[in-house]
């Protein structure tokens, strides 16, 4: 069966770690994860959106009062506000497996990405509501559609994931879980290369590691081991400049 891959970017950096100036470790992993994922389901479908690069619009006050309008009672101005949402969340309603670039910017996830979870984050869309049903009037309209989630992450520190020194700081998968688990995407999977501040081998080891991690979960989640490759970029130590 053939399935939907949405491939996204979050980072604001262009171009890849390893390969390119100043390039994106995110970039870099879920460009391997692409790749190594067509290179056994040659037949899937990949759509990329680049919301690192092209963010989506902010939710302003236009923005809740055509999304908090009932469809039936919305004006002519309303579609048009809601235009680029309703296209991101067909966008994702059509994925069954969807793969993010995500780097860790203060925390939490970039700007850029919040944008977009605001924008499928949509009542009647993505999740329900009804004040008839008492106490807990919300559901997921997603739960049942089999969908599973791909977190590619960097960090310039390292300790982040749980156990960790600093699990305590990180704010950007856990809170990427919790939105995407609201709208009914539980099945979710990490992998993250940190160190990127110190550089030199501990940034080097990390990415090795991190990309061993995508390979495994290509393999995992396609169903079908990837065939044998040359390794690219990650055969050459990550810069020192090169960042999420």
């Amino acid at each position: 069966m053939t399935l939907n891959l949405l491939h996204i970017d979050a980072s604001a950096r262009p171009g890849l770690s390893g390969t390119d100036p100043h390039g994106s470790h995110t970039r870099r992993l879920s460009a391997r994860f692409v790749e190594r994922w067509l290179a056994a389901r040659p037949d899937d479908r990949i759509d990329h959106l680049d919301v690192g690069q092209h963010p989506p619009g902010y939710v302003d006050s236009r923005w809740i009062h055509a999304a908090f309008t009932a469809p039936s009672d919305r004006e002519p101005w309303m579609a048009d506000v809601l235009a680029e949402s309703d296209r991101l969340v067909d966008q994702l309603v059509a994925a069954d497996l969807i793969v993010v670039g995500l780097p860790m910017y203060n925390f939490s996830v970039p700007a850029q990405f919040k944008a977009y979870i605001d924008n499928i984050v949509r009542v009647g869309r993505t999740f329900g509501f009804e004040r008839a049903r008492g106490a807990v009037p919300y559901w997921p309209m997603l739960a049942d559609a089999g969908k599973r989630m791909v977190l590619l992450g960097a960090r310039g520190d390292h300790g982040y994931d749980p156990g960790g020194r600093i699990a305590h700081l990180n704010h950007t998968e856990a809170s990427v879980r919790s939105v995407f688990g609201y709208i009914g995407i539980t099945d979710v999977h990490e992998a993250a290369v940190e160190c990127d501040e110190f550089g030199g081998e501990q940034l080097a080891q990390s990415m090795q590691k991190a990309e061993a991690a995508v390979d495994r979960l290509v393999d995992e989640l396609s169903g079908t081991k990837a065939p044998a490759r040359a390794p690219a970029a990650s055969t050459h130590p990550a810069s020192r400049t090169a960042t999420a």
